[in-house]
């Protein structure tokens, strides 16, 4: 307060502290040649929305959110019967923010291939993922353990092998 006083009685232009505004948590995907795509929870909001219900240690959980390989192809990244040739021997690391990581293939994930369905939530129970469960999640509905649910979801990278 001193500190203001004195701005003014010297004359000195005075600016009132305003706290910065906290950016929206964001999940990046991330293709090769690619600009990044980040979305935020109000951008998957306006996307198609799905819902899985998961059972892992005796707990049932309703997810909510958009089906990722959705979200792959806004990024720009080749499914149907684009994936093809070498392209098939490409993957993803979706990365947490505690640094931990798992590999889907593209493959793997695509609807035409072994249609594996992954969704990245954003809400659990009808209540947005927070704390060390969120903002977003990996959900793999059909794994027999919750191990590649990634939770606290920044990144997921594609990677294209090349020979």
């Amino acid at each position: 307060m001193r500190v203001f006083l004195l701005a003014l009685i010297l004359g000195l232009p005075v600016t009132p502290f305003l706290p910065a505004q906290q950016a929206a948590p964001f999940v990046e995907i991330v293709v090769p040649m690619k600009q990044p795509l980040r979305l935020a929870a109000e951008d998957l909001s306006k996307l198609p929305r799905a819902s899985v219900e998961t059972r892992f240690d005796g707990v049932t959980m309703n997810y909510e959110g958009v089906w990722l390989p959705d979200l792959l192809k806004k990024a720009g990244v080749p499914g149907g019967t684009e994936l093809r040739g070498s392209l098939l021997a490409s993957y993803l690391i979706a990365v947490g923010e505690d640094g931990y990581q798992v590999v889907f293939s593209l493959a793997d994930l695509d609807p035409m291939f072994g249609g594996n369905p992954v969704l990245l939530a954003d809400k659990a129970n009808g209540k947005a993922l927070s704390g060390a469960e969120g903002p977003f999640r990996l959900v793999v509905p059909k794994d027999r353990r919750g191990a590649r649910s990634v939770r606290m979801l920044r990144r997921i990278e594609v990677v294209f092998l090349r020979k």
